[in-house]
């Protein structure tokens, strides 16, 4: 007796959760904001740019995959010829990036680099002095996400 009686109260309660959750999503709940329509681009097809960023083993070139990283938010890939290494350098905005090709670094000016081979992550907080190179002997390709525009400002 006492079993149904609690099997009853817990169902009754979870009919008024249930309630009150549709009611709170047809009162307006708000909806996420979406950042532009579906795309798939294949790999060849991405269109890489000249960033400006060079030292003695090439320049650093971006393709854009969504938003505009001269202006604002942005998705990108970043190819970086083998053996670069950027000068100690910052950005405004934090940023998250992956390793899609070849072994990277990012760490402080100084400091030991750690090999981060493909599938390895980093994030980098805007306005840390900090250096980015391709430890291997391929190009590395990196994506990465900013949530404002990509800008480098070399070390003070």
């Amino acid at each position: 007796m006492f079993k149904s009686k609690t099997a009853i109260a817990t169902a009754a309660g979870l009919m008024l959760l249930a309630t009150g959750v549709s009611k709170l999503a047809a009162q307006g709940a708000p909806h996420p904001t979406h950042e532009g329509p579906s795309v798939s681009t294949p790999a060849d097809q991405i269109k890489f740019v000249n960033t400006g960023i060079k030292t003695d083993k090439g320049e650093l070139l971006a393709g854009p995959a969504y938003g505009n990283l001269q202006k604002g938010r942005h998705g990108t890939f970043l190819r970086m010829p083998a053996g670069f290494v950027s000068p100690a350098h910052t950005h405004t905005q934090d940023y998250y990036a992956v390793v899609i090709k070849g072994v990277g670094a990012n760490h402080a000016p100084g400091a030991k680099a750690v090999p981060l081979p493909q599938g390895s992550y980093w994030f980098q907080t805007g306005e840390e002095p900090h250096v980015t190179e391709c430890l291997s002997k391929t190009e590395c390709l990196f994506f990465l996400v900013q949530p404002g525009k990509f800008d480098f400002a070399p070390a003070k």
